[in-house]
């Protein structure tokens, strides 16, 4: 199954949490990653006094169910010391599932396609970048969902530094 995977961090090395988040994710057993987006510097959202953050989308092929895959998820953030004591405060590394193929789903732990996907351009500008045209089911296109963000911070970072990964080595 193909799922979209955003990944962020405003802490202890914020390009590096990604990167290794990154590597993790491709780890996952049944699951490869196709590919990665570069790397971005946004403002916060919701809790603003907090730094910025280094945000990217990553695609995988997985065999892993939803269910198990968010699990995973949720791991590799408490591995790299992820807290949850402000909601939508600074995190060492935040992991969420975007999509997970056509699945609509809305369960306790689990809402596919990602309640708030299409109003963030720290998901929506990377993602663009990576599937140029998807759709995200029940919104649209990305390209058209892009147009909501216009007035949201977003830098992409430079050559080589704004890469997940320094080669074309996947995990």
């Amino acid at each position: 199954m193909r799922a979209y995977v955003a990944l962020g961090s405003n802490l202890d090395d914020p390009v590096a949490q990604v990167r290794t988040g990154a590597q993790a994710l491709g780890k996952l057993p049944g699951t490869r990653l196709v590919c990665c987006s570069s790397l971005y510097r946004t403002a916060p959202v919701g809790v603003i006094d907090q730094p910025d953050f280094i945000n990217a989308v990553c695609e995988a092929d997985t065999s892993l169910p939803p269910g198990a895959l968010m699990q995973a998820l949720l791991d590799i953030e408490h591995a790299h010391g992820r807290q949850r004591d402000i909601p939508g405060g600074p995190r060492t590394l935040d992991l969420d599932l975007l999509l997970y193929g056509e699945l609509a789903c809305h369960e306790p732990g689990l809402t596919l396609p990602h309640p708030r996907l299409h109003e963030r351009a720290f998901v929506l500008y990377p993602l663009s970048e990576i599937a140029p045209g998807l759709n995200i089911p029940g919104r649209g296109q990305v390209e058209t969902l892009l147009a909501g963000c216009a007035g949201q911070a977003i830098e992409r970072l430079a050559a080589g530094a704004g890469r997940i990964f320094d080669t074309d080595e996947r995990g």
